[in-house]
């Protein structure tokens, strides 16, 4: 409901522009919470929006210039039936640029920080009340609450986002997060569990834990991590289906992976990032692992929970890799058996150690590396998903297809996209959020299709 502070925004509709992360994915669903609970109205495109949010990440250039781009085209929409648009700017862009974001897009009115959230209607009806030109900027790290405190809008009534921290302690040299998020702040267990029983009660059925290095959770209330305690409380709250993101090897502990083959509602997937395959990379990395201990890490994984999916993501090209870095990179994805990788070509991060490393290595070499690391990880995707050829699939249905809405589209246990044609009768709308069980008959490298048995659960 709005208040005397924020009448302004009653009636006015807004439109969310995400980019980056699952942590700002959930942090889009608390502003589209906030706004909705002032009497905005959410809208499908920006061209039909008084208000428009873009919701940032830093951690890679192409995001500041997809941002840089799409709010500079605001200047030329259609004016909006208010007769003013408000372009607000969140995030960690947000965190890091504060004021200066308006060098590069002068028609932002709002720049709001990453635990700024709360203030965000307050601004907005404050850039509404002065002349158009004016700018209101939030970007103070309060250092108190989280943003699970505000009202949240779910993309999805079945699944859930659930940050259990903030921040992270790592300090990565590629790596710009702790410098625009702060270091770890860890919420209490009890807290966690609470809100996720409210969300089995309101329906949900999958919940992605969230956090920099959900590993390290609670180290700092409790003195030591206590993920593995966290993940079986959470298994006892009723939900069907855990995930979480992101885990750095370092700490992910033999108690942890107990828990995760123990926990009946923990999927067989782990996005596991290694970064590089080669020891001297990670090193210069500040990863805090081997490249032995990283394959270690997988057998135990492996041994615990034979039939586990494992993801990771993979930087290319970072300075002063040399070809043997890179072969011992080729090598250890052979190893671990990754069934996807999100790969990336270095990007210097200004403000980061790695943004100061002379590097004279030929683009065209890396992209050369990138192709070839690219066309291994497409062979081990495909023959990954053989395996489930003939198999019986949980698949937790999503929606149609956006090529073919004769199809539908939900990911198994083990993560994996799969389509599917739904029973004869059923309406799409009927069967979203419904665990559709799918028989595989063709399995292709990046979707897994096949045929629906029984009914949906």
């Amino acid at each position: 409901m709005a208040s005397p502070d924020t009448q302004a925004l009653v009636g006015k509709t807004y439109h969310i522009k995400t980019f980056g992360c699952q942590m700002n994915m959930h942090d889009s669903e608390r502003v589209s919470g906030l706004l909705d609970s002032c009497g905005c109205i959410e809208v499908a495109s920006p061209d039909d929006a008084d208000i428009v949010v873009y919701m940032t990440c830093c951690v890679r250039e192409n995001a500041d210039q997809r941002l840089y781009g799409q709010a500079s085209a605001m200047v030329s929409a259609p004016t909006p039936p208010s007769g003013r648009r408000i372009v607000a700017v969140g995030g960690c862009i947000a965190q890091r640029d504060g004021e200066r974001l308006r060098a590069h897009i002068p028609n932002v009115d709002v720049v709001f920080g990453t635990s700024a959230l709360a203030s965000l209607p307050r601004l907005l009806s404050e850039a509404f009340g002065e002349q158009p030109g004016a700018i209101e900027v939030d970007t103070e790290e309060s250092g108190t609450g989280f943003s699970t405190d505000l009202p949240s809008h779910r993309a999805e009534r079945y699944h859930a986002w659930v940050p259990i921290m903030s921040g992270c302690n790592n300090f990565c040299t590629y790596c710009i997060v702790p410098y625009v998020r702060g270091r770890e702040r860890s919420r209490t267990i009890e807290s966690v569990v609470a809100e996720c029983r409210l969300l089995v009660a309101d329906g949900v059925r999958e919940i992605c834990l969230l956090g920099q290095n959900v590993n390290s959770y609670g180290r700092n209330i409790y003195g030591e991590p206590r993920f593995a305690e966290l993940l079986r409380a959470v298994g006892e709250t009723g939900i069907e289906r855990i995930r979480f993101t992101s885990s750095n090897p370092k700490d992910l502990s033999d108690e942890t992976i107990a828990a995760m083959a123990e926990v009946p509602a923990v999927m067989p997937h782990l996005h596991l990032a290694v970064q590089s395959g080669s020891t001297r990379v990670l090193k210069a990395m500040n990863r805090s692992y081997t490249r032995d201990e990283y394959l270690a890490l997988v057998g135990r994984l492996r041994a615990a929970i034979p039939n586990i999916a494992l993801s990771t993501d993979i930087i290319v090209g970072f300075p002063g890799e040399t070809e043997e870095d890179f072969q011992d990179t080729l090598s250890l994805v052979r190893e671990a058996g990754f069934s996807s990788a999100f790969t990336f070509i270095y990007s210097p991060r200004p403000g980061t150690p790695a943004a100061k490393m002379v590097d004279n290595t030929p683009h065209e070499v890396i992209q050369d590396r990138f192709d070839r690391l690219a066309e291994q990880v497409a062979q081990q995707a495909h023959d990954a998903n053989q395996e489930d050829l003939g198999q019986l699939v949980g698949a937790l249905v999503e929606g149609p297809s956006k090529r073919d809405d004769s199809v539908m589209v939900g990911h198994s246990e083990k993560n994996r996209t799969v389509h599917f044609q739904l029973p004869v009768g059923m309406r799409p709308k009927d069967a979203v959020g419904k665990i559709a069980h799918v028989r595989v008959k063709e399995a292709r490298t990046w979707y897994l299709r096949g045929t629906v048995e029984g009914d949906l659960s």
